[in-house]
């Protein structure tokens, strides 16, 4: 059996990196990708305080290029295509997969978070149909970001944002950050709110509003908010801020439970939407055209010999992305 290095979270509730890890096996219709950089994500720090309940292989954001291919005649010019993937894991066969819905397939994996070894190793299996080519002149440090860039596009495909909206962004780390830059290419009255000065300056660098949390008091209400503290506390400051008859957008994941007081959502009569995963293509043709930044996100890189200590980075207090270079 070939084995291979992964950044694993074990039975434990330890985050270990396992040097004889095995190797994943395409299925028909799968790839083999060589992972190039994986992100470690706010979901995966998440993971290993207990959401969701598994273990396994950690990471879901990559960019890698094709090894190898189950899927018959007809697809060894993929060989060696750089590539990046949607993360659910579909059976094609479900009631909401047939409606057109396999993000929310009824017996999905997905990738990292449920069932499925991630991106976070040497290697990484999914689905054909889950892949996205990268446009030649997308790095691997731009394209890395492209999964939680599409979660980032998913709003627009939820909400009606006008160049007349009043939208105000709650958190300003690495989801907050690629929130506001999609949210702002639709010339809304955009507001970032956020408790780091250095984050928010790199908002205020791209002609985006920001302010601190302590200076928001009074900014009065909006019509979309979009909450993305990664803290059970934000759904209550994003609540206070939505107008009546508003929109409430949920971005955040976390372990914990949020105690709230639901009445202000029937009183006001406000609109709640959850918000994950999302579109690639968009998210890919916004990489390609350079009208999003990625790389001033990255705070730092380690391989993936060093991918314990890249993960205890990413929970340092004002990190933003930490990549991981799984060729070294």
């Amino acid at each position: 059996m070939r084995t291979m290095k992964a950044l694993v979270y074990n039975q434990a509730g330890q985050v270990r990196l396992e040097r004889d890890w095995p190797m994943p096996q395409p299925a028909p219709h799968q790839a083999l990708v060589m992972v190039h950089l994986a992100g470690i994500c706010a979901t995966d720090i998440e993971i290993s305080r207990g959401y969701k309940g598994w273990h396994g292989v950690l990471g879901h954001e990559f960019v890698g290029e094709i090894a190898a291919v189950r899927d018959g005649e007809g697809s060894e010019h993929l060989l060696g295509q750089r590539v990046v993937g949607e993360i659910n894991l579909a059976c094609g066969d479900c009631s909401r997969c047939l409606a057109g819905m396999p993000s929310h397939c009824a017996n999905r994996t997905v990738l990292g978070i449920q069932g499925h070894d991630g991106s976070l190793a040497e290697f990484l299996t999914l689905p054909l149909i889950n892949l996205h080519l990268v446009p030649d002149n997308v790095t691997d440090d731009e394209a890395v970001f492209s999964e939680p860039l599409a979660s980032a596009c998913e709003i627009l495909t939820q909400v009606d944002v006008q160049p007349a909206s009043r939208v105000a962004v709650l958190g300003d780390g690495k989801l907050g950050q690629l929130c506001a830059q999609v949210l702002t290419l639709t010339g809304c009255q955009l507001l970032v709110i956020g408790r780091h000065e250095d984050k928010l300056d790199l908002l205020r660098q791209r002609g985006i509003a920001t302010l601190l949390t302590n200076q928001a008091r009074g900014v009065g209400e909006f019509d979309i908010v979009v909450e993305a503290t990664g803290s059970a506390s934000g759904f209550t400051a994003a609540v206070a801020m939505v107008r009546p008859h508003g929109t409430l957008v949920l971005k955040s994941t976390y372990a914990g439970k949020a105690h709230v007081d639901l009445s202000p959502l029937v009183v006001k009569e406000i609109n709640l939407v959850g918000s994950r995963c999302g579109p690639f293509d968009p998210a890919l043709r916004l990489l390609k055209q350079g009208i999003v930044a990625m790389r001033p996100l990255i705070s730092a890189a380690y391989s993936l010999d060093d991918a314990e200590l890249a993960f205890q980075h990413a929970q340092t207090p004002g990190t933003l992305k930490v990549i991981v270079d799984c060729r070294l």
